[in-house]
C-alpha cells in the first residue's frame, strides 16, 4: 500500500484547502441569509443583510426575494455543504483517502445545481431573475463550478493522497 505524500509535496490539496475555507465562509455569510428569511436592505443594523443587499442589487436579484427551490438551494449550500466544507478541509490536511467518494458526490451536486439550474435561470430564466450584471456575478460564482470539478478530477483515481495530482 502506498503512503500518502506529504502536504507540502500536494500543493493543489493546499489550494483545495484554502478555496474551501472561504466556500465555508461565503455559505454560512451568503447563503444562511435568505434561507432563514432575513430581510435583505442597505440600511439593515444586521452586516451580513447589508452584505447580500450590496451583492443581490444589480447583479442577482433571484438572489434578493428568492423562490422557495431558490431556498433549498441556498439552504443545502448554508446547512449541508458549509459543514461539509470543513470536514474536506480536515481529510484534505490529514490525508484521509476515505473522503474519496463524498467529495465526488458533492462535486456532482453542487456543479450541477450551480452550473445548471441557478446558471440557466440566471441567464436564460424569467426576466425578473436573470443577472444584470455578468462582469460582477461570473467571477462570484463561477468558483462554485470550476472548483468543484476540479475537485472531481483530483479524486478521480484511488488513493488520491499518494499522487500530487
Amino acid at each position: 500500500m502506498q503512503q500518502n505524500l506529504p502536504l507540502k509535496q500536494r500543493p493543489i490539496d493546499i489550494f483545495f484547502m484554502v478555496m474551501f475555507s472561504l466556500f465555508f465562509i461565503t455559505s454560512m455569510i451568503s447563503d444562511a441569509v435568505p434561507t432563514m428569511g432575513v430581510e435583505m436592505s442597505p440600511t439593515s443594523t444586521n452586516w451580513f443583510s447589508r452584505a447580500n443587499y450590496g451583492y443581490a442589487m444589480g447583479c442577482d436579484p433571484l438572489f434578493m426575494n428568492p423562490p422557495f427551490w431558490m431556498k433549498m438551494v441556498t439552504g443545502l449550500s448554508a446547512f449541508v455543504y458549509g459543514p461539509f466544507y470543513l470536514v474536506l478541509v480536515y481529510c484534505i490536511y490529514k490525508g484521509y483517502n476515505r473522503i474519496q467518494v463524498p467529495a465526488i458526490m458533492y462535486g456532482t451536486a453542487i456543479s450541477v445545481i450551480t452550473g445548471v439550474i441557478v446558471f440557466g435561470v440566471e441567464f436564460f430564466g424569467e426576466p425578473e431573475w436573470r443577472c444584470q450584471n455578468l462582469g460582477r456575478f461570473l467571477p462570484l460564482n463561477l468558483p462554485y463550478v470550476i472548483i468543484p470539478i476540479l475537485l472531481i478530477i483530483r479524486m478521480r483515481k484511488e488513493m488520491p493522497f499518494t499522487r500530487k495530482f
